[in-house]
C-alpha cells in the first residue's frame, strides 16, 4: 500500500509494508503513480538494481534515484518491483525493476519526477508495519 502527503513545491510519498522490503517496494510504485498510470504498465522486461548507502533512508533516496536514471536510460516504465536488503558494514539493496518501454498514450504519463529528496525522508517500523517516505522533486 502506498499514499500521497501534501508538500509545497513538489510530491510526498509513502510507502507501507509488513517487511522493510515491501515499504521499499510500494515507496516505487508510488512513485511511478506520480508519473502515470502504473496499472497499465505490462511487465514485459526487468531491469537489475543494486544501490548501497549508510542507513536505511538514504538508502530509500538511492534506491528510488536509481529507478528513475534505468527508466531514463532504457526509456521505460515501470509497475513492479522486488527487493532484498542486507545489514553488513552499510546497507545494500539488490533488486529488479519489472516494467515496459514507455508509452504516453498508454501509460497515461502526468509529472516528471526529476529526484528523490532527503526532504521529510524516514523509514521505520511502525507498530507491525514498515513505513518509507520522502518528497518527490517534480
Amino acid at each position: 500500500m502506498y499514499e500521497y502527503f501534501d508538500h509545497k513545491a513538489d510530491i510526498g510519498i509513502r510507502g507501507f509494508g509488513a517487511t522493510l522490503e515491501e515499504a521499499f517496494q510500494e515507496a516505487a510504485k508510488a512513485m511511478f503513480g506520480v508519473m502515470g498510470k502504473i496499472e497499465k504498465v505490462i511487465k514485459k522486461g526487468k531491469i537489475s538494481i543494486e544501490c548501497e548507502a549508510d542507513d536505511e533512508a538514504g538508502l530509500l533516496t538511492e534506491f528510488l534515484n536509481a529507478l528513475l536514471a534505468e527508466a531514463d536510460i532504457n526509456s521505460m516504465f515501470f509497475s513492479d518491483f522486488k527487493v532484498e536488503i542486507k545489514k553488513d558494514d552499510n546497507y545494500k539493496l539488490t533488486g529488479w525493476a519489472y516494467g515496459e518501454k514507455r508509452d504516453p498514450d498508454r501509460h497515461e504519463l502526468k509529472l516528471e519526477v526529476k529526484a528523490a529528496t532527503y526532504s521529510n525522508l524516514k523509514v521505520e517500523k511502525q507498530g507491525n508495519k514498515f513505513m518509507a517516505q520522502c518528497v518527490v522533486d517534480v
